[in-house]
């Protein structure tokens, strides 16, 4: 082994040998992880980067795209529930040219193009079905946009056209969705759903779209609307009516002497309201207007007299005139006018979600509302939650003794919940000062050892006499020292000592130093 090499393994193995328990676990630890370190750096570099190859294919397209890799031997990766394909970066063009090859993804969805495939000879009744199906597939398409959504299939009903409005039916959508795994589509979504529906096809309403998921869940209804809309639409008027009317009695009474519970009842399907009014108008002239006069003459009629017919409850007046003068002869002069009424016809859509009537109930502390009564808090009550009595609203307020139990077991409670933050709060300030600690500790330990390193490698100088100069030189300095050698012989030799002890070396040139300077 060279000189300079087993010099440098000698000198580690005496820094090895000095180092104490805590330095050599310290040390064996530093480089378990260090090869650790380097044996996943060489798996993370070598492993391959995966690139998407499509992303939201549906069940169907996936499947083939897999099996095409599988038969070309490329490792492949699924996520989003399959949706998403990734395959290694340097094969993602490759692949995607092969799939195009192979029609993949299946790009068939029906949609627009199948008018271009409609020849000369279509009777109207394929073009009508044609039509359907495009506009079937172009909603279907726009819709799995959403986010969430991972397919759908959309079925129109569209009536025939008719001349006669009153025999004109409105034209009818179901919606099936099919959703990620885990994915839950929330009322807002549906609404989106139902109104691009909607109004995608001629004279079709909101609530003639049908939405079901792919669990059989009806999640729109025609006629009523978005399922649950009601129940949610409640539960929010109570939460928000009851928040605002205990915020008012917590700042007459105090908080904890007030209970308030509201209770609305909202229509869960949509209605029409028509209202048609007559009126007269003013100084308007009549719309027809017609006199009528008859004349006889001759002997013996009578002395009849009166009005013709019977009369009519109409908006026409109409005034007769009758005349028998004794002689015989009569006359009969009629007026009639046809006055025009202004009619107002109003039509309301009245939407799923409004509100019918309500309920609210109110509990005081008898003894927090000394000097209040229950007329005032009633009225305070009722505008507040804006009561209604035209609508069937009603509001009840009491008052009665509340339960001290409550009240001590709320005050334990919330010393509990105190106590609880400070231990949280101490026991942050113990991991913080302890993580501190460890740093300082780890720190201290980190001098300990440069310093002990330091005074290893620091040189002890001793007072050395005539007596021991000898001693200091090995066997090979005390040969040269006696034989009579050249200068260039000596030094040639001091310095292969030197290289293969350097410590001693230094130690027997100092010796001599020191003694050549006395």
């Amino acid at each position: 082994m060279p000189p300079k090499l087993s010099a440098f393994f000698r000198r580690f193995t005496d820094t090895i040998n000095g180092f104490t328990v805590a330095q050599k676990t310290l040390t064996v630890l530093g480089i378990a992880v260090l090869v650790v370190g380097i044996i996943a750096l060489t798996t993370w570099l070598t492993k391959p980067t995966y690139s998407p190859l499509f992303t939201g294919l549906s069940a169907t397209d996936a499947s083939a795209v897999t099996d095409q890799l599988t038969s070309d031997k490329v490792s492949y990766q699924l996520s989003d529930a399959g949706a998403t394909i990734l395959v290694p970066q340097g094969d993602v063009s490759a692949e995607r040219l092969k799939a195009a090859a192979a029609g993949l993804p299946s790009t068939d969805t029906g949609g627009y193009a199948l008018l271009d495939k409609m020849g000369v000879t279509t009777s109207e009744f394929e073009e009508n079905v044609t039509y359907k199906r495009a506009m079937e597939g172009e909603l279907a398409t726009t819709l799995e946009g959403i986010n969430g959504v991972t397919a759908v299939s959309v079925k129109l009903a569209i009536p025939t056209a008719t001349v006669f409005t009153d025999q004109q039916q409105d034209p009818t959508a179901s919606v099936f969705v099919d959703t990620a795994a885990g994915v839950t589509l929330t009322p807002e979504q549906v609404q989106a759903i139902v109104h691009l529906t909607s109004a995608s096809i001629t004279g079709m309403k909101s609530t003639d779209v049908t939405v079901i998921d792919q669990n059989g869940d009806v999640l729109s209804t025609v006629g009523g609307g978005v399922t649950g809309d009601g129940s949610a639409a409640e539960n929010a008027y109570d939460t928000a009516t009851s928040a605002s009317v205990q915020a008012m009695l917590d700042r007459l009474v105090g908080a904890g002497n007030d209970e308030v519970v509201v209770h609305a009842a909202m229509s869960d399907a949509t209605s029409t309201k028509t209202t048609t009014t007559y009126t007269i108008p003013t100084g308007a002239p009549a719309s027809s207007e017609s006199d009528t006069k008859e004349t006889y003459s001759g002997s013996g009629g009578g002395n009849a007299a009166g009005v013709l017919g019977a009369n009519t409850n109409s908006s026409s007046e109409s005034t007769t005139t009758t005349a028998n003068n004794g002689d015989g002869s009569y006359t009969s002069q009629s007026t009639t006018k046809d006055n025009a009424l202004n009619k107002t016809t109003q039509k309301d859509d009245i939407p799923s979600g409004a509100l019918q009537k309500q309920t609210v109930s109110v509990a005081v502390d008898r003894a927090a509302a000394k000097g209040m009564t229950l007329a005032q808090l009633r009225s305070l009550v009722s505008n507040a939650a804006g009561i209604d009595p035209k609508r069937g609203d009603t509001v009840s307020v009491q008052f009665v003794s509340f339960s001290q139990a409550n009240k001590s077991a709320a005050q334990k409670a919330l010393a509990s919940a105190l106590a609880a933050k400070q231990a949280a709060k101490m026991h942050q300030y113990i991991v913080y000062g302890g993580g501190a600690a460890g740093g300082v500790i780890a720190g201290l330990i980190a001098a300990l050892i440069i310093a002990a390193r330091r005074r290893k490698a620091a040189p002890v100088e001793e007072p050395l006499d005539d007596a021991d100069d000898v001693s200091v030189f090995p066997a090979e300095a005390q040969a040269v020292a006696a034989q009579p050698l050249g200068n260039e012989q000596r030094r040639t030799e001091i310095a292969a000592m030197a290289e293969a002890d350097p410590e001693r070396a230094a130690e027997a040139l100092r010796a001599m130093i020191d003694r050549n300077s006395n």
